[in-house]
């Protein structure tokens, strides 16, 4: 995925920029191809509205492997297509039928239409310290790029996790 993703203005404002924290994360993802793809398909299948999911895995030192996607509704009606709202049910759903199988939700991925792979202020309100935040940015209804996000040691902004397609 090459393809240059859009950027609107609000991405290069100061609230926009003091999400991201300059410092990369030692971490990496690790992510099937598969997963990878399910998702890149689920954020092309949702545009031009946000699409949102978990990630089925577990966390080793410094890695988040990943096992499986599950896509979970994006409740937010009023402004889909720049929020969403994962909707809690789909939430309990994907952790009740893990329990007991040694794996367990490592984190939330969701699309950006028509925008960069980019966290938001809005991103780092609802973040999780220890989750990994994947983005697939979706420009014109076709995937166009994935980065991999973590909070910082601080919980302060978000810092960019190498993602190794498996």
């Amino acid at each position: 995925m090459t393809t240059p993703a859009y950027e609107p203005e609000r991405f290069t404002s100061p609230e926009y920029l003091a999400v991201i924290d300059e410092e990369t994360s030692p971490s990496q993802f690790n992510i099937p191809a598969s997963c990878l793809k399910a998702i890149q398909l689920q954020g092309e299948a949702g545009f031009p509205h946000e699409i949102c999911g978990l990630l089925v895995g577990n966390i080793s030192d410094n890695s988040w492997n990943i096992c499986e996607v599950h896509q979970v509704a994006n409740l937010n009606d009023e402004r889909a297509a720049d929020r969403f709202m994962l909707d809690p049910a789909g939430y309990q759903a994907v952790d009740k039928a893990l329990r007991g199988s040694g794996m367990e939700i490592v984190g939330v991925y969701h699309s950006h239409p028509n925008c960069p792979a980019k966290p938001s202020p809005t991103d780092l309100e609802s973040a999780w310290d220890g989750f990994a935040y994947p983005i697939v940015s979706i420009c014109d209804g076709t995937a166009a790029d994935f980065k991999c996000w973590s909070l910082n040691s601080a919980a302060t902004a978000f810092q960019n996790i190498a993602v190794v397609e498996l």
